[in-house]
């Protein structure tokens, strides 16, 4: 197997890559951006790509979500999620107060903006495509003076020191990653499922004519985002994280009255949840609820009498 990873080596993403045996044991292909990450697999490059989705501090990794959403019909396939530890790395030698130059991945940076205040004062900020990247360019530079916010492994593979470790302004950091492939991976009771709606006409109530339909069947939302549908201002698409899988009944029923009644669906998937949270108790309760009144129904339908039955 295959798979394509936000590189270049040394990346986060390539951190969460080795945390799942399957994929660390496959051949890892580092692509420069999320969008050749995901075109990878479209094209046949590769068979999966690992790429964040979403940090706990930042919020949603949008380009991530914008391709899924817009580009291609690739389904996610599970998500890991990453514990986030930044380290300021440097060349050999360079100290705290050389440091005038500090560059990394944008979100990284953002993660780090109390503590370079506190510590570099106005020092200036470069963006790279990748924390790994910026490991990369400042090993290579002569320029003195330049650190990367950066991972451990990068630091180790590129040759630099850690000069400050754990330096993200709040501890609880982690990001979220999503492994993308093809197909639906069966349900395994403790499931996510992702889809983007486009409503149908912009109107008082519309989106509360969605939400209803999961408050319905008593489906949790685990996330919902808005984001621009690229049609023109004002016009924005919902990104929905729901608990279940497409093959739960309420589910299913759920997304042919959405598709039906109130928008346009697009399903993005329906894979394992990370963490330790699981919701199948209340899942499995409300299901029974739902097969038991469906049961209720189909026996008064059956009582219904032809045309050929007599009054």
């Amino acid at each position: 197997m295959r798979v394509a990873y936000f590189g270049p080596a040394g990346t986060f993403t390539e951190e969460a890559l080795l945390t799942q045996p399957d994929l660390a044991a496959a051949d890892r292909v580092p692509m420069r951006s999320i969008p050749d990450t995901l075109a990878a697999v479209r094209s046949g490059d590769a068979d999966v790509a690992v790429v964040p989705i979403e940090n706990s501090i930042e919020g949603s990794v949008s380009v991530t979500l914008d391709t899924l959403a817009f580009e291609g019909d690739l389904l996610v396939q599970r998500e890991v999620d990453l514990p986030i530890s930044l380290n300021l790395c440097v060349r050999s030698g360079t100290r705290l107060g050389d440091v005038d130059t500090v560059l990394s991945y944008p979100h990284a940076i953002a993660q780090c903006r109390s503590w370079m205040s506190r510590k570099l004062g106005d020092v200036k900020t470069e963006a790279a495509s990748s924390t790994a990247e910026a490991a990369q360019q400042v090993a290579r530079s002569r320029r003195p003076g330049r650190a990367a916010i950066a991972n451990a492994l990068a630091a180790e593979l590129y040759g630099l020191e850690i000069l400050a470790a754990d330096i993200e302004d709040h501890p609880e950091n982690q990001t979220r990653f999503v492994v993308v492939g093809r197909g639906v991976p069966q349900p395994t009771g403790h499931d996510k499922t992702t889809i983007v709606c486009f409503q149908n006409e912009d109107r008082p109530g519309s989106l509360l004519a969605i939400l209803q339909e999961f408050a319905a069947r008593a489906i949790n939302l685990t996330k919902l985002e808005s984001r621009p549908t690229k049609r023109g201002l004002g016009h924005y698409c919902f990104v929905i994280d729901i608990e279940g899988h497409v093959a739960d009944e309420l589910v299913a029923d759920c997304l042919r009255n959405l598709a039906a009644r109130t928008a346009e669906v697009k399903y993005l998937g329906s894979y394992p949840v990370a963490g330790e949270e699981d919701a199948r108790a209340r899942r499995r309760a409300v299901g029974k609820a739902w097969r038991d009144a469906t049961r209720w129904v189909d026996a008064i339908r059956s009582q219904v009498r032809t045309g050929d039955d007599p009054a």
